[in-house]
């Protein structure tokens, strides 16, 4: 489907694909945006038997069972990271690796995200740290930058900054595949980002590597990263009973919005999510006629 969708689904776990089922049971176009789905948490559980009315199943063989619902009735999937967002106030703009998705309102259903940001992170984002290489590439060309490799398609990414002329190295505690020959790579694990007012290197298992940019590549990009100024507790994302966010046209739903961690809790939260966003979007389309 090519165009503007009603709503866009941020994470393909139980909240996500309940959320997508809601939408379009109510007639709304959607589109579910996440990793692979061999790659969600619940698909490497060998038994669940928590889950009402579906005792004895693989955490594969349930997240086969609603991926299949949500894709019957109707749903659209993308496979992809997404990297950034744009409120363009009647609307929003997701990049999905070198895509863009268009949405009027958004769901948050990514899980809870595995993996402490390293200091000085947070305080250099925007000013030398970058989650998007493909967004933030070009201010690097002919730049000493360093790729921190926590993605299956990290790789993938340097070879582009590269390709675009940016001075490329790789740091991981993993050795890459596909790397490109001619990008170094530094095996590290300990990392800290470097600097004051700007990104100026990064200290890798002890040893200071001097940057300009530093892209820093995860599977997943925590939501308030990706939405500014969305409130949290204790790590979660605050929701009122609607699921509603403190910001305008976003939701959220399942285990980002906290504890219990449980399929029940992130289905019954996915509903209400998508059924609040549906409603949002009739009650706008009746005051537009």
């Amino acid at each position: 489907m090519d165009g503007t969708y009603d709503i866009l689904i941020i994470g393909g776990g139980p909240a996500g694909l309940s959320a997508a089922v809601a939408a379009r049971g109510r007639g709304r176009s959607c589109l579910v945006i996440s990793n692979p789905r061999e790659d969600n948490p619940l698909s490497k559980a060998p038994l669940v038997d928590n889950y009402l009315g579906l005792p004895g199943l693989t955490g594969a063989e349930m997240m086969e069972t609603f991926h299949s619902h949500a894709r019957q009735m109707g749903a659209h999937f993308r496979s992809g990271r997404v990297l950034s967002a744009m409120d363009m106030g009647t609307s929003f703009f997701l990049t999905i690796g070198e895509e863009v998705a268009e949405g009027r309102k958004i769901i948050l259903a990514p899980g809870i995200q595995r993996g402490v940001k390293y200091p000085g992170e947070e305080a250099l984002l925007g000013r030398g740290v970058s989650y998007c290489a493909s967004c933030d590439g070009m201010l690097y060309r002919q730049k000493e930058v360093i790729v921190v490799g926590r993605a299956k398609d990290a790789p993938h990414e340097a070879n582009f900054l590269h390709g675009i002329g940016c001075k490329v190295s790789y740091v991981s505690p993993g050795k890459p595949e596909a790397l490109m020959a001619e990008i170094p790579w530094i095996k590290a694990g300990n990392l800290r980002v470097l600097g004051q007012d700007r990104v100026t290197g990064l200290l890798a298992d002890g040893r200071e590597l001097p940057c300009q940019g530093l892209f820093i590549l995860r599977d997943t990009i925590a939501p308030n990263d990706l939405f500014p100024g969305l409130a949290l507790e204790e790590g979660h994302i605050q929701v009122n009973r609607r699921m509603e966010t403190n910001l305008a046209g976003v939701y959220a739903a399942g285990d980002c919005t906290g504890k219990p961690l449980q399929i029940s809790k992130a289905v019954g939260e996915g509903l209400i999510a998508g059924q609040s966003a549906a409603e949002a979007l009739e009650a706008e389309d009746k005051e537009r006629k």
